[in-house]
């Protein structure tokens, strides 16, 4: 009696095991460039235009600081992928304490820009805010 091999068997399977070996590391490499350009923490810099002193915070990205009359939210924050000119942009909420009339209002409430701060300027009598990076 002659014993016949199945031989697609084990092409079919080296085939499939190929395939699965190109699907995990092509969602790792994604994810990992992902994660490189997304922070979970923003520092942003505050002036004080009365006494003319600089305060460095770091924000972890979802939680509230308060920070003297500023309540302040980091929602987001990415890095460049470009090397040789970085740009970090975060989106941040800010409410001032001292205005009652209107406490669902936020002073500033949009996408900061650490190159060009312009752009989108926090506009406050007392306190300027800029965006210095994000991690």
């Amino acid at each position: 009696m002659v014993l016949k091999r199945n031989t697609l068997v084990g092409k079919n399977s080296f085939k499939l095991l190929i395939a699965i070996c190109l699907i995990y590391f092509s969602l790792v490499f994604s994810s990992n460039s992902k994660n490189n350009l997304e922070g979970t923490f923003t520092d942003i810099k505050i002036l004080d235009k009365i006494s003319s002193k600089n305060t460095l915070i770091k924000l972890k990205n979802g939680e509230l600081i308060k920070f003297k009359d500023l309540v302040i939210k980091s929602l987001k924050c990415k890095n460049s992928e470009f090397d040789d000119n970085p740009e970090i942009t975060a989106y941040i909420q800010v409410t001032d304490l001292t205005n009652k009339n209107n406490d669902e209002v936020f002073v500033f409430n949009g996408w900061m820009f650490s190159s060009s701060p312009s752009i989108a300027p926090f506009d406050h009598p007392v306190y300027d805010v800029w965006l210095v990076s994000c991690y």
